[in-house]
């Protein structure tokens, strides 16, 4: 009788392990540099329980394992956006989209077309033009929008979510007129013949209107979340780092978890500034305390260093070319940056430094240098955000420092930089958005979207052009800048494996192997496989969250 269990145990043991999911006939890459290839994955509640050739995985399989037959398809770990504002860019997706408009005009008639299909919307809310659009360089004007929409105040931001432009009806709601002064970082911008305000608010400036737009109700957060939770699943992406996180959107979170809704991974930093204290601090590493489990992080805080160099608000170490008289500045003195991350590292919270101008990244590099001397050496990850200028002198501190470098390589399509380059100047493009030149010194790029302020949300396209430096077009035919492009294995570990590592968690996802959690994407194309150029051709055909089918083209 005993020899029969014995015989019968092994039989047990592969039944405790039967899969719920089973994917076969794949060509997976796992994003472990030791194994980075297999044929199947077998998952069991949510988690991988095993990887290989289809014959190993079929005997994991039971009675109740959905097997899906991926005909060669290319898989691989789910998307990880290590820099955007979900919230903010969710709740966009009911407003005017201006994303993509190549003319005022185009812009006017989405504007026009909005407001007609809104009669009863008492605001025109929009966002995702372009600097380069407007004639002779120019930046926008009030008059622009009044010509479509006089009878209701409307309130556009631009692409990069650093600049806004009203019309006369907003800037008339919130009181903003010729002798309006703004003391802040940022800008009324002015015209210089009238003194009257032309519409557009740079910065910190743009609170002035932005606080007079009518504000969502919970419930109307938690539906514009559902919405883009349901985009995100789509281009395959399970997990994002919010790096414009409060207390209440962790509970917006928390509420979808609830209700089963939440369908990718969060990671939220927390804004900190000149005015953060030891209190707000405190709050924050409590914060980090209650939510440390897969579904829902806290533990970071982003400062915002500098602008935009479109709009010369980003602080450079030399003069912007078409505007000698300026280099931008930061918002913060050195020793006011130094107090700060010195102060989050000593609470080992994470540090986010938006940093864009090459004096910013410097002074980043110098703060996260002397927290490390202060407090010691310890495994900190902090991260500079953005990157689109350095000195080649500071390239290396990043290996050196360990600190890491969190890029956006939608922000560097070369259909949105013909303002960037007039403005930064021959001298520095060079070194525009460097991700090869920092790859090469040592450091290790994390890519994102920083959605909405930017042109996609699609990972796919962030590929594209990380890999290709080129529009979607193909257009221009050498690329911009194509010394900087990476390799196909750099740009794919950027949105997974190292974004993972960027919230401390590569030992829970990034990769494709037993044990990880059951985050995965399965592509229409092999990346690996197709001409370059065409890599934004690629489609998400499934992403799996947390052992579930989230989004399928599958029958």
């Amino acid at each position: 009788m005993r020899a029969a269990w014995l015989i019968l145990l092994p039989v047990f043991a592969l039944l405790a392990q039967a899969a719920d999911l089973v994917l076969l006939n794949g060509r997976v890459w796992t994003g472990d540099e030791k194994r980075p290839w297999t044929q199947a994955v077998a998952i069991r509640g949510h988690r991988i329980i095993g990887t290989g050739d289809d014959a190993r995985i079929r005997l994991l399989t039971g009675k109740t394992t959905r097997v899906v037959n991926l005909g060669g398809r290319f898989a691989i770990p789910g998307f990880n956006d290590a820099h955007i504002h979900f919230l903010g860019g969710s709740l966009r997706l009911s407003q005017v989209d201006l994303t993509g408009s190549k003319s005022l005009e185009e812009i006017q008639a989405r504007v026009a077309a909005f407001a007609k299909a809104h009669p009863g919307a008492p605001w025109i809310l929009g966002s995702g033009w372009e600097y380069y659009v407007f004639p002779d360089g120019r930046l926008p004007a009030r008059q622009d929008l009044d010509a479509v929409v006089k009878d209701r105040p409307v309130y556009l931001t631009a692409y990069d979510g650093h600049t806004a432009w009203a019309n006369t009806a907003a800037l008339r709601i919130a009181g903003v007129t010729r002798e309006s002064k703004f003391e802040g970082y940022g800008e009324i911008v002015a015209d210089p013949a009238t003194g009257e305000p032309t519409g557009v608010l740079k910065e910190g400036a743009m609170a002035l209107v932005s606080a007079k737009t009518p504000k969502p109700s919970r419930e109307q957060k938690l539906d514009a979340l559902e919405r883009g939770l349901s985009l995100a699943a789509s281009l395959g992406i399970t997990s994002i780092q919010d790096a414009g996180g409060s207390e209440e959107q962790l509970d917006l979170y928390e509420e979808l978890a609830r209700r089963g809704k939440l369908t990718l991974r969060v990671t939220m930093a927390f804004g900190a500034g000149r005015e953060t204290t030891q209190k707000d601090i405190e709050r924050f590493a409590a914060l980090k305390k209650k939510h440390g489990g897969p579904l829902l992080r806290a533990g970071a805080v982003k400062i915002m260093l500098d602008g935009v160099i479109e709009t010369h608000t980003a602080a450079m170490l030399g003069s912007y070319a078409d505007r000698p008289d300026t280099a931008g500045e930061p918002t913060m003195s050195q020793a006011e940056l130094n107090k700060l991350v010195e102060m989050c590292d000593a609470a080992r919270l994470q540090v986010y430094i938006h940093a864009i101008g090459d004096r910013a990244v410097r002074m980043a590099l110098d703060a996260c240098e002397h927290a490390l001397k202060v407090n010691g050496p310890h495994d900190a990850r902090f991260r500079i955000e953005h990157i689109e200028t350095a000195s080649s002198e500071d390239l290396p501190r990043f290996s050196r420092l360990g600190v890491l470098a969190s890029m956006m390589p939608l922000h560097a399509d070369p259909g949105t930089i013909k303002v960037w380059s007039r403005a930064a100047g021959p001298p520095r493009l060079p070194l525009a958005f460097a991700w090869r030149s920092l790859e090469r010194a040592g450091a290790r790029l994390v890519f994102s979207s920083d959605w909405p302020a930017n042109i996609s949300l699609d990972p796919i396209r962030g590929l594209h052009n990380a890999v290709n430096r080129r529009t979607t077009g193909g257009q221009p035919a050498d690329g911009w800048i194509p010394e900087q492009r990476v390799s196909v294995e750099t740009a794919l570990r950027g949105y997974t494996t190292s974004a993972a590592f960027a919230s401390f968690e590569e030992t829970e996802k990034g990769q494709i192997k037993p044990g990880m959690l059951a985050d995965l994407v399965v592509l229409s194309q092999d990346p690996f496989g197709i001409d370059p150029i065409r890599l934004h051709e690629i489609r998400v055909r499934m992403t799996i969250f947390d052992g579930k089918v989230v989004y399928t083209l599958y029958p």
